[in-house]
């Protein structure tokens, strides 16, 4: 049977425990001190934005190449942090106040790693990552400006670390 993919675009509710158990389960590279942290973080669609009463969300992808963006924020994790191990998924469709839009999980021995690696990761995805919100209110609605950074961007990635590290 195979195991929770750890990185992927999904119309799945997100589920927290198995991302855990995902990088928790990882195999350890040699020399790791194992697993002494395991830092999360969930973006929620929040109730207002832009002043307005938020009513749902539409989330729309272009899904190989989100993938692939993925694919690059792992790498980078694993460069600046090379005992951290990344799960990352990003929900799609319409989805209501309250629920998960995006999970990130950072397994590593250290706590500092773990937080540092999970804030960048989800700096990147903002930057890169092809994921377009559609925001409904009452009245109308709006898309909200996706990635827009090329991914080979040096200033952007030391930003986006810059931002994991303050």
């Amino acid at each position: 049977m195979m195991g929770l993919a750890r990185l992927a675009v999904t119309t799945e509710r997100l589920n927290l425990d198995a991302l855990i158990k995902c990088v928790h389960d990882a195999p350890i590279s040699d020399g790791s001190e194992g697993t002494g942290a395991v830092a999360s973080f969930l973006g929620l669609v929040r109730e207002s934005n832009l002043g307005r009463r938020v009513v749902k969300l539409k989330y729309e992808a272009y899904e190989p190449l989100a993938l692939r963006a993925f694919e690059r924020i792992d790498n980078e994790i694993v460069e600046r942090w090379p005992t951290a191990q990344l799960a990352l998924h990003h929900r799609i469709g319409v989805l209501t106040i309250g629920e998960v839009s995006v999970a990130i999980v950072v397994a590593a021995p250290h706590r500092a790693d773990a937080f540092a690696a999970s804030r960048y990761a989800i700096e990147r995805v903002k930057q890169i990552a092809p994921i377009w919100k559609r925001e409904f209110f009452k009245d109308g609605d709006v898309w909200i400006e996706g990635a827009t950074t090329d991914p080979d961007d040096a200033a952007a990635r030391e930003e986006a670390f810059r931002r994991a590290c303050v």
